[in-house]
């Protein structure tokens, strides 16, 4: 028996209360239960347990010792738990939020993909523009743009998000196009806004390094991406917009990017946020399921607009 053995059977003693019940817990005698103890005490060179004829107590050594067995017991559990997982089929039930946008431009594929390779799932995906709470909610995944603020949530990173300045050729035709991020702020504009955003203006770096704040004329305002594009194509507003927006290639539509040659910084990333690090099997597939499809590198959304690579970067 090795130490890891004996310190889950100094837990059990101490948890039972007794070494006779520790025995009958693992059906076997109580002679060996005391040996066992023992040892672990020579092994480790302190004394554990101070015993009588009837009792024990902890010692100091003792008590501290039965903290890392709980702890030990605890990882093997998630262990022999992550285990079993690789061997499970996933099925059972994985309840999915997301804004309206990401569920149906990069969860929807992922999703009709993942329950032909797994029928036994069913999904749940529920669109939500707020931030829900997970827990309360019984939501297993999370998609969302930026960090969440909850910090008892597990977050991770699924692509970066970079922005655009976007309008068509006939609205550049109609107002003349912008040479400086100060002609912005007499052009009409696309914005979003919610109730927790608002976008009434641009940050972007100027020539010096220095973060700057260019205040734009929203006279369109939406929380839904799609309407935002479609004001745009109406060839009477501009837009800034970060990249996700993009689900199909730019080459189809009217829209060209403009002042290319101006530093902005990337938007928020988009994030899987769940509540536990222990994931069931279920979850865990469809989180690498939708990472692939994605991408993380370079996201499916840089590959709908040509030449991103060379567009507002730091020169």
């Amino acid at each position: 028996m090795d130490t890891t053995s004996r310190l889950i059977m100094l837990l059990e003693v101490v948890e039972q209360g007794s070494f006779s019940k520790a025995a009958e817990l693992r059906n076997i005698d109580r002679s060996v239960i005391s040996k066992q103890v023992s040892k672990l005490e020579e092994d480790l060179g302190v004394r554990l347990l101070n015993r009588t004829t009837r009792s024990f107590s902890l010692t100091a050594a003792g008590a501290e010792m039965v903290k890392k067995a709980t702890e030990l017991r605890l990882l093997l559990q998630d262990t022999v738990q992550l285990a079993e997982n690789y061997h499970q089929e996933p099925r059972g039930l994985l309840r999915i939020t997301a804004s309206s946008y990401i569920g149906k431009f990069y969860l929807m594929p992922v999703i009709n993909d993942f329950q032909k390779r797994f029928p036994q799932v069913t999904i749940d995906l529920r669109h939500d523009d707020r931030v829900v709470d997970m827990v309360s909610e019984g939501f297993d995944l999370a998609f969302r743009i930026g960090e969440p603020r909850d910090s008892s949530l597990i977050a991770r990173k699924i692509a970066r998000n970079r922005m655009l300045i976007l309008a068509t050729k006939q609205f550049l035709e109609i107002y003349g196009e912008p040479k400086t991020m100060a002609d912005l702020e007499s052009l009409p504009a696309a914005a979003y806004s919610s109730s927790h955003i608002r976008f009434e203006s641009i940050s972007y770096i100027d020539e010096k390094g220095e973060p700057q704040e260019q205040p734009i004329n929203p006279v369109f305002k939406s929380n839904d991406g799609e309407a935002l594009v479609e004001k745009v194509l109406s060839h009477n507003a501009f837009m800034t917009a970060p990249a996700f927006f993009f689900a199909k290639p730019m080459e189809e539509s009217d829209l060209v990017p403009i002042l290319t040659d101006v530093n902005l910084p990337d938007y928020s990333a988009m994030y899987a946020v769940y509540p536990h690090r222990d994931l069931p099997v279920r979850t865990r597939l469809f989180l690498d399921a939708a990472r692939h499809y994605i991408g993380d590198k370079t996201p499916i959304w840089e590959r709908n607009i040509p030449n991103i690579e060379r567009l507002y970067q730091q020169k």
